[in-house]
């Protein structure tokens, strides 16, 4: 049955007058119209919708993260949420398809009379990068540089005082470093696993000095068991893990990189298996979004070769550089580095698989 009181109209709801009335080619101000210069209004006009979508759910996401307990029934919709964004991203990522429509000399007929407007001023964007963990000081030089000075006051100040607060990554990363399950009883997580990795290790190099044939063989696998040795010295020395954030390898905390690790390891425990989808999808997003640069960078490329960009970038070349940069979730790929087989994890203690699951006593 209708909830309304008064009936709506498709047109008036959509507010179709204004949206398809807001297209307004820059070029006939000059001469004749360049035709496609409506696609390249269409397609960015459409690229801040989706931006206005996704930061919809971005700040529902954040907003569930900075509350002091986050149950499963909320994990339920971050988890909704992020794969709904994630679909949104594949949608921008076709999206450039249809603008590499265009040819490079339909795109110069206009491209001229939109100097100094640049992508740079997209404020979605900038929010978007800045909710996620995106900060200044991580970005290129070109970007740590220009990130403000093209922006009016207004917007100047709004991102700014986005800038002092939280992000998304600070969220979760304490959401990560207090799972209570790392210390469980007489239980400590990284204590079983420093034991499991030590023996996996000390597995392979008893194989790999039995059958190396060469010296020269021999010393180049042992020293890369002694390099993964190493990188596992750092995650369980407080001091050592220190450093690597230090030299910007690492981002998240120590306990919140051992909290991913054991979550993600023993992700089929129904207590994991929410968290995971979480943390595999802030993974993907970061993916999605590298993926998005890349093929921008790429469009740019074919449009314009090595020309500036409008906005007074090296075009292709800063684009290319942000591609890999400005990424915010990479920890949970070098998460990869402490991953153990299946076969070489311990099984978790019979009280704390319990707790890990859902049982129900029957009478």
């Amino acid at each position: 049955m209708p909830k309304n009181i008064e009936p709506v109209y498709y047109s008036d709801y959509l507010k179709l007058d204004k949206l398809l009335d807001a297209q307004a080619p820059h070029s006939p101000k000059y001469g004749d119209e360049a035709h496609d210069e409506m696609l390249f209004i269409i397609v960015h006009q459409v690229y801040e919708l989706w931006f206005k979508q996704v930061l919809h759910e971005l700040r529902a996401i954040h907003g569930e993260f900075s509350a002091p307990l986050l149950d499963d029934k909320e994990l339920y919709l971050v988890a909704h949420r992020l794969r709904r964004v994630l679909t949104i991203q594949d949608l921008m990522n076709d999206q450039v398809g249809v603008i590499e429509t265009m040819t490079p000399q339909e795109f110069l007929e206009f491209r001229d009379y939109l100097v100094p407007a640049s992508g740079f001023q997209s404020i979605q964007f900038k929010e978007l990068e800045i909710r996620l963990g995106l900060t200044r000081g991580t970005r290129v030089a070109f970007d740590q540089q220009s990130f403000y000075n093209r922006l009016n006051d207004d917007d100047r100040g709004y991102l700014e005082q986005l800038e002092e607060q939280p992000t998304l990554f600070d969220r979760v990363d304490a959401w990560l470093a207090r799972m209570p399950f790392l210390e469980f009883k007489d239980f400590k997580f990284w204590d079983m696993y420093q034991h499991a990795v030590n023996e996996a290790l000390d597995h392979d190099e008893a194989i790999v000095r039995e059958t190396a044939v060469e010296p020269q063989q021999l010393e180049a696998e042992l020293a890369g068991i002694q390099a993964n040795r190493d990188n596992f010295a750092a995650l369980f020395d407080s001091e050592k893990y220190r450093q690597l954030q230090q030299e910007g390898r690492v981002k998240l905390s120590q306990r919140a990189m051992l909290s991913a690790l054991f979550i993600t390891q023993y992700r089929e425990e129904p207590a994991f298996n929410l968290a995971w989808q979480v943390i595999t999808s802030l993974a993907e997003m970061d993916e999605k979004l590298t993926i998005w640069r890349y093929k921008h960078a790429m469009m740019v490329q074919r449009m314009l070769g090595t020309k500036i960009g409008t906005g007074g970038s090296s075009g292709h070349d800063y684009l290319r550089k942000t591609t890999e940069q400005n990424r915010v979730f990479k920890d949970f790929f070098a998460m990869a580095t402490y991953l153990l087989p299946k076969s070489a994890l311990p099984e978790l203690p019979s009280h704390v698989r319990k707790a890990l699951g859902f049982s129900i006593e029957t009478p």
